[in-house]
């Protein structure tokens, strides 16, 4: 049995208002900087036995405060990678609205291929295969991994886990810096925590408005 820390990066400039994708030289601002020290500090006393990220930019920077108190390496972990958006990538949301193929993908996640991207299926599948392996990595008993990503990738997994489909994707809400806990055995993962984010529900919504 291994628990997973799941942690979407901190917040960025695109957040809410266009696809970064897997653009490069997306990094996080300065409320993303903040959220990093202070996700560091949550999780100051967790026994954190690895700590793993997706390959962007954004992602790694919100590991390097958890990587420097722990005095972890931040090791890579591709299958965790950002959502392939393909020719959306680097689109505003108001770009987009219009496109019927946008609100299809929005509205019927299980069966929509981002144009020149990937479908959730796919998503589902790498994340999966990469959650196992390192599964298998650290199977000790008990042993809890750090794995920093991306919103709609740590959605799927989350979706997952509890049965739901993916057209549901959006009646889950991770926040910028949050934490997910999944406890994976043998039989399958068990969902522990969602969107810790050390503030209250009330103060969490006037952030995110």
């Amino acid at each position: 049995m291994t628990t997973f820390l799941l942690i979407r990066h901190a917040l960025c400039d695109p957040v809410g208002k266009s696809i970064a994708g897997r653009g490069p030289g997306v990094h996080l601002n300065e409320a993303g900087k903040q959220q990093a020290l202070a996700l560091a500090e949550r999780l100051s006393r967790v026994p954190l036995a690895a700590l793993y990220s997706s390959p962007l930019e954004r992602a790694i920077e919100t590991a390097q405060p958890i990587a420097s108190r722990k005095g972890l390496e931040i090791l890579p972990a591709p299958g965790f990678n950002e959502v392939d958006f393909g020719q959306w990538t680097g689109k505003t949301i108001a770009e987009l609205e219009p496109l019927p193929e946008w609100r299809r993908f929005n509205e019927f996640r299980s069966a929509s291929r981002i144009p020149g991207g990937e479908n959730m299926a796919e998503v589902l599948s790498r994340c999966l295969g990469e959650l196992e392996e390192l599964r298998q990595r650290h199977e000790q008993p008990g042993t809890l991994v750090a794995v920093v990503s991306h919103g709609d990738v740590l959605r799927m997994l989350v979706t997952h886990a509890l049965g739901m489909p993916a057209d549901f994707i959006h009646r889950i809400e991770l926040s910028p810096a949050s934490v997910t806990v999944l406890e994976v055995e043998d039989y399958g993962p068990r969902l522990l925590l969602l969107n810790e984010t050390g503030v209250g529900p009330v103060e969490m919504r006037k952030t995110n408005n």
